[in-house]
């Protein structure tokens, strides 16, 4: 069962200022934001924190996702591998809202070296008020599914 306002939040080293400020953001907004880290500025690898937040979504503990590493692209492609994820790297409002929207995205990926903290909020905040259309989305969205089996 997915906790509805549960959201996981990761990133690699890269990114720990930026996920710490939209973790506030959410909890200001009244979700339950789940930082798993990193919390130090050590380098780490993206795949890692990719993969434990995708796991995190994907098992229903949390019902959406947002990974951060330096442009977005490794740790959104780590997370991709995790069955039942559909995650994209966005950098503009625009593009989040058509990730929920058309593709059914349970996972927003952002590049801390690309976008800075306002417009990054201004992205988690289209992601999360989206709603998936379903219609021709949905069956585009199953024949994704139907790749990963």
């Amino acid at each position: 069962m997915v906790t509805a306002n549960r959201i996981v939040l990761s990133s690699d080293h890269a990114a720990i200022p930026l996920r710490q400020a939209i973790a506030a953001h959410l909890a200001a907004a009244g979700w339950v934001a789940v930082d798993i880290g990193p919390t130090t500025p050590e380098s780490t690898p993206y795949p890692k924190h990719g993969e434990a937040a995708a796991r995190l979504v994907a098992s229903g503990d949390c019902r959406f996702g947002i990974v951060l590493c330096g442009t977005g692209q490794g740790i959104m492609m780590a997370a991709n591998k995790i069955k039942g994820i559909r995650c994209g790297v966005c950098s503009d409002p625009f593009s989040a809202r058509m990730i929920r929207q058309h593709n059914d995205a349970n996972m927003l990926s952002l590049g801390a070296r690309v976008v800075g903290e306002g417009l990054a909020l201004e992205i988690v905040d289209a992601f999360l008020h989206a709603q998936f259309e379903g219609g021709r989305h949905a069956t585009r969205v199953d024949m994704i599914d139907v790749l990963e089996r």
